[in-house]
């Protein structure tokens, strides 16, 4: 039964993003649900957050959530995260947030989320770059 809560939560986090004005704690938001879904190992829930560009190169859940296992394991299933420096461009149109994350190995990385507007108004995951080892640089 852990579809229920994953739904839950998730709910709950879209009605919040709904209200959020702010597109740094909109970005926020979603990086939360993505990591949630990531750890509840919910491959729909997950795909459902990326941005188109992402999901023409990997048509599928199964495709995008096996790329994710093997090239992002740090934000598949980290360890511990927080937020660090974000930024806003183009009046919101595009949100770059900075994650900071210990892996369930000990070692630190750096992500960088692109966050992008839809045309409906939605925030989706454009792309993310994960560096090892780093500290805030800023963006």
């Amino acid at each position: 039964m852990r579809a229920f809560p994953v739904a839950a939560l998730l709910c709950f986090v879209f009605a919040s993003t709904a209200r959020a004005e702010d597109p740094v704690q909109t970005a926020q938001a979603l990086i939360q649900a993505q990591i949630g879904a990531f750890l509840h190992n919910d491959a729909a829930a997950a795909y459902s957050f990326a941005a188109p560009g992402i999901k023409a190169l990997f048509p599928d859940k199964d495709s995008f959530f096996a790329m994710v296992k093997k090239t992002y394991q740090p934000v598949y299933h980290p360890g511990n995260y927080a937020f660090g420096k974000s930024r806003a461009i183009d009046n919101g149109a595009v949100v770059y947030q900075e994650l900071m994350i210990t892996g369930t190995d000990g070692k630190d990385w750096t992500a960088i989320y692109q966050i992008t507007r839809q045309p409906d108004g939605s925030y989706k995951i454009n792309g993310v770059q994960i560096l090892r080892n780093t500290t805030s640089e800023g963006i």
